[in-house]
C-alpha cells in the first residue's frame, strides 16, 4: 500500500506538471492571426472550410445576408448572384464549428448611406441571422462592415446589437485581445489582383514583430472575389503557421471569446 506521504508527493507533482503544461501554452501565445473571408462564395467557402479542417482550425466566414435571395444584385464585377451560398450551407458549416458572421444585408458602403437607412440595414442583417442561422448569438457576434467602411456613429449603433465590429480602423494590427479590448477592430485588405504575395509579406512582418492581433480581410479562392488567394498558397501557408507555438490562428469572434 502506498504511504500517505508518497501519495501526496506524487499527486502534487502531477498537479504541478499539469499546470506547467497548461500555462506556458497560453502564455506563449504572443501573436494571433485572423484570416477573415468575406461575402459568401459557395465554392470558395466550402473549400476554405475543408482547408482549415485539415489543420484542426476554424474558418472565419462572413456572409452577405441576402446573397442567396432572388432579388440580390451583383456588386461590381466580383460579387455575383450565381456564386453565392445559402443558409443551408452556412448552417452546415457553422455546425462543423466554423465561424459564420454577418457582412451586411446587401453589401452597400454604409458610410455613404443616410445614417438612418444604414442603421436599418445593419438591423435587418442581424435580424435575418437571428432567424436563419442556428445557434447564432448576436451578443457574441462580429459585424463585418462592407468595404471596411463605417463611421463612429454606425460603429456605436452596431455595437448595441453585436459584440464587436470589423472595419478599416487603424490598420490590420490590433492589440492582443483582453477583457479591456476595444470592440472596434481594424483590418487590412488587398485587391483586386491575387493576394498571395501581399499576405506573405504581411504575415512575415507581423511574426517578426513584438506581437498583437492581425486581422487580414480576404475574399474568395483562386478565381472568386476581389483579391483572391490561391488554394495552394493558402494551404501551404497554414501548414507552416500551425507549427509556430507562439501563434494562434482564430476567427475574430473566437479570438475575443478565448482571450477577451
Amino acid at each position: 500500500m502506498m504511504k500517505r506521504r508518497q501519495f501526496l508527493k506524487i499527486n502534487t507533482a502531477a498537479t504541478l506538471g499539469l499546470g506547467l503544461r497548461f500555462k506556458p501554452s497560453q502564455a506563449a501565445k504572443t501573436h494571433i492571426v485572423t484570416f477573415s473571408f468575406d461575402d459568401g462564395f459557395k465554392k470558395s467557402f466550402i473549400k476554405l472550410a475543408e482547408i482549415h479542417e485539415q489543420f484542426g482550425l476554424k474558418a472565419c466566414l462572413n456572409i452577405i445576408a441576402s446573397g442567396h435571395l432572388p432579388e440580390f444584385q451583383a456588386v461590381d464585377q466580383w460579387i455575383l448572384p450565381g456564386l453565392m451560398g445559402d443558409f443551408t450551407l452556412w448552417n452546415d458549416l457553422a455546425k462543423r464549428g466554423h465561424e459564420v458572421m454577418p457582412h451586411s444585408w446587401k453589401h452597400l458602403n454604409l458610410a455613404r448611406q443616410d445614417p438612418a437607412a444604414a442603421k436599418g440595414l445593419i438591423s435587418k442583417c442581424i435580424t435575418y441571422f437571428n432567424e436563419n442561422l442556428k445557434g447564432f448569438n448576436s451578443s457574441r457576434a462580429v459585424f463585418n462592415f462592407p468595404f471596411n467602411s463605417s463611421t463612429p456613429e454606425l460603429d456605436k449603433y452596431a455595437l448595441t446589437l453585436v459584440r464587436a465590429v470589423r472595419t478599416s480602423g487603424n490598420g490590420a494590427i490590433n492589440p492582443f485581445p483582453t477583457k479591456e479590448t476595444t470592440r472596434v477592430l481594424g483590418c487590412a485588405s488587398h485587391g483586386p489582383d491575387l493576394s498571395d504575395a501581399w499576405v506573405e509579406e504581411k504575415v512575415n512582418t507581423f511574426l517578426a514583430g513584438p506581437g498583437g492581433w492581425m486581422i487580414l480581410n480576404l475574399h474568395g479562392l483562386d478565381d472568386e472575389g476581389w483579391g483572391p488567394l490561391s488554394t495552394n498558397y493558402f494551404t501551404t501557408l497554414l501548414d507552416r503557421l500551425v507549427a509556430k507555438k507562439h501563434l494562434d490562428i482564430l476567427p475574430t469572434g473566437m479570438a475575443l471569446q478565448k482571450y477577451g
